[in-house]
């Protein structure tokens, strides 16, 4: 295989260290490169188990908290489970090797094959349940596999990556199918990953994805996330309270689709806020507000200190005691952009509230979030009126638009929503992504397309041309 890099960043001391792990990944792919769908799925399944497995869901919830102080172990348990399962559930329903599309019709059969080597840029917020998710995609894909954790997550990924290696050599696959960079991981390494992988898949810092994305290997990487969500007039006010509350205190709020500002329409303002309070919401007054913009952020930048905290620590650090019994925090906005800091990702157990007059204005409220920050990511609406939904998914510069959803529980896969199972959510040309849907196995897949004759499918000039002649003439 000729592999060709457009970039050469990386120094020559951090290609010697990345070499040796691309020489095993190799090796341990064209083992695996012949294997038939029986066989691939023994490995996608042994993958999933390695974490499903309780005992390992709990070790590395464990081992991530105390990592990383982000999110909290129950929460990181049940992520670590309901992600691998969903995902193996959408794998398992999926055909990856041979022949996996006919077209009799158009005379087209489609065969699939390996990609090759796939690096895996993996955030701190999810150590543990990202490197198996993608992981489980490339195996499906008959790829090998070498992770570049994040650096204050790395510990867990190291666990991780040797249960995986353990359970593939406890069916007798190639351990390196799956490998990670050594420690101490830095930018020199994870750059020389990008330039000698055939794949790049990367979940976390803008600066990663675009350094991916100039690496000279072909990368898929996301955007970020700003979620607004909107409360209509004609919503169940309780229902969507709580799942706005089941959402957003969900791992401390670690996850790019939580909801980051909810936006509703004054004649239900008042009973909504009383809704969302009795979920568990703490109301800020303009005291409070203050404390928390000035403390959450520092020097321009979300204070590390407190995002994806528990609110106990949270509500020590913004100096707010009244809301330690409560689940998350309501802050009242009005504005959208730098100046307001709230109306941005905050990464944290605080949601900003808009007051809007009606629906109109609401629109105008959440696409004036979305182009400051998250626009491509997603949004969400509590409504019962399901034509606006379909305005809203036909007019804004969105990927996903979830109707009365817990939106985290929606948006990277769900039991009851029909979009793929992942950790990876792909935000279009919006956010210069290559992706505009969830991160599933077809991006983990070359495909041959075997073509045959088919009877002539040519039309005549007049079929195609006609209503420009008859509109503007030949002339």
């Amino acid at each position: 295989m000729n592999h060709i890099r457009a970039r050469t960043d990386a120094p020559p001391a951090a290609h010697e260290v990345v070499q040796p792990l691309l020489q095993r990944a190799r090796a341990a792919q064209a083992l695996f490169a012949d294997a038939d769908q029986i066989r691939t799925d023994e490995a996608v399944r042994a993958v999933a188990w390695s974490l499903y497995n309780p005992a390992h869901a709990r070790e590395l919830a464990e081992l991530a908290v105390a990592d990383t102080g982000l999110g909290n172990v129950p929460d990181k348990i049940i992520k670590n489970q309901r992600k691998t399962f969903g995902t193996l559930r959408d794998l398992l329903r999926v055909k990856t090797v041979g022949e996996i599309a006919r077209d009799d019709r158009r005379g087209l059969v489609k065969f699939a094959k390996p990609i090759g080597v796939v690096g895996i840029v993996t955030p701190s917020t999810n150590p543990a349940a990202t490197p198996v998710n993608k992981t489980m995609m490339a195996l499906k894909g008959r790829n090998a596999v070498i992770v570049a954790p994040s650096p204050q997550g790395y510990n867990t990924t190291a666990r991780t990556v040797d249960v995986m290696r353990a359970e593939l050599r406890k069916i007798g696959l190639p351990e390196d199918l799956v490998q990670i960079l050594p420690a101490p991981v830095s930018k020199e390494t994870t750059q020389a990953l990008m330039e000698a992988a055939d794949l790049l898949v990367v979940t976390g810092s803008q600066d990663n994805v675009r350094r991916a994305y100039s690496s000279g290997t072909p990368a898929i990487g996301v955007g970020a996330g700003n979620v607004p969500v909107i409360i209509d007039e004609t919503a169940d006010l309780a229902a969507a309270a709580r799942k706005i509350c089941a959402s957003k205190i969900f791992d401390n709020a670690t996850s790019c689709s939580s909801e980051n500002a909810v936006v509703i329409v004054d004649s239900v303002f008042d009973a909504a806020i009383a809704e969302l309070q009795k979920a568990g919401g703490y109301l800020a007054n303009d005291d409070d507000k203050t404390r928390i913009v000035n403390e959450l952020w520092k020097d321009g930048k979300l204070n590390r200190h407190l995002i994806a905290r528990d609110m106990t620590v949270l509500a020590d650090g913004l100096g707010l005691p009244g809301a330690k019994d409560s689940k998350f925090i309501l802050v009242q906005e009005e504005g959208v952009g730098p100046a307001y800091k709230l109306s941005g990702e905050k990464l944290s157990l605080v949601l900003a509230v808009y007051r809007v007059p009606d629906f109109p204005a609401a629109e105008q409220k959440v696409r004036a979030i979305l182009d400051y920050q998250g626009r491509g990511h997603s949004l969400g609406l509590h409504t019962t009126d399901l034509q606006r939904a379909y305005d809203l998914a036909e007019r804004f510069p969105v990927v996903r638009v979830l109707v009365n959803f817990a939106h985290t529980f929606g948006n990277g896969g769900g039991f009851d929503s029909g979009l793929e199972f992942t950790l990876t959510m792909g935000c279009g040309s919006w956010q210069k992504n290559s992706i505009s849907e969830n991160l599933n196995y077809r991006h983990f897949i070359n495909i041959t397309h075997l073509v045959v004759p088919i009877a002539e499918d040519k039309p005549s000039e007049e079929e195609l041309f006609g209503p420009h002649w008859d509109r503007y003439g030949k002339d």
